[in-house]
């Protein structure tokens, strides 16, 4: 088996339903992988359906999988209910993630603590279970967001709770690396994707598009092969934060 290949390889996708995940789920299955799609909730059980059937037609094994990684107890059962269906996993990728643009003195502490415990505390254990379930040599994978590296208002709860996820990735590069697991975490410019819009005036929308390569914004087509080379051959990268968007915002 050529190791430039996801052949054989399970893969567990956090928020794999749709946008991001869904495609990223399409592409490892059409590489040769085998996939659990991970869904919150019932109101994306129909894309988790279309995404498993296309997984499906690649040849590949698909599982649906739903459980709320905000509760660790949860993120062990899905990470069990995955190898249960596919095997040993190889590959944990998160794409989960909630976004609230407010100024800080209007955020209440619902708010504040909804956003650090899906964008952070979930991140956590997702990373922890993966250090102790995947096989060795695997990939775990972390969306973020370009937002790391800019000065901007109104997303203090946002970047501010995905802040944490390059700390625990570069802790859990250190702590994983004896058995050969590289850790990384993935930083998309603003997403065409619904998660985007509900936050933005169509004036702040041409703004974010302004900022880009090429005036648009980033694409779900432009991570997925990122996520994808990172699972396979891109796994001497380990502990980085990768900036893919456009330009948008760099260090």
């Amino acid at each position: 088996m050529s190791e430039h290949t996801l052949e054989d390889k399970k893969v567990l996708i956090a928020g794999g339903a749709k946008n991001l995940g869904g495609l990223i789920a399409r592409q490892v299955a059409g590489a040769g992988a085998d996939v659990a799609i991970h869904v919150h909730s019932d109101s994306s059980r129909a894309e988790a359906e279309q995404t498993l059937a296309a997984v499906e037609a690649a040849g590949a094994t698909g599982t649906i999988l739903q459980g709320d990684l905000t509760v660790p107890a949860e993120v062990t059962r899905v990470f069990a209910e995955a190898e249960a269906a596919l095997g040993t996993l190889d590959i944990a990728v998160n794409t989960a993630g909630k976004v609230l643009r407010k100024p800080i003195v209007e955020t209440t502490e619902d708010e504040y603590d909804a956003m650090f415990d899906i964008n952070s505390k979930a991140a956590y254990f997702f990373i922890q279970e993966a250090g102790k379930r995947l096989a060795d040599g695997g990939r775990i994978i972390t969306i973020v967001t370009a937002l790391l590296a800019a000065f901007t208002d109104g997303y203090s709860t946002y970047a501010g709770g995905k802040s944490p996820v390059e700390h625990f990735t570069r802790a859990a590069a250190k702590e994983f690396a004896g058995r050969g697991l590289s850790v990384t975490a993935v930083a998309p410019g603003p997403m065409d994707t619904p998660f985007f819009y509900g936050q933005e005036t169509p004036e702040r929308v041409e703004f974010h598009k302004s900022q880009g390569l090429g005036g648009r914004l980033t694409q779900i087509e432009d991570i997925a092969p990122i996520v994808r080379f990172l699972a396979s051959e891109g796994g001497w990268i380990t502990g980085q934060t990768i900036f893919a968007n456009g330009g948008y915002t760099t260090r």
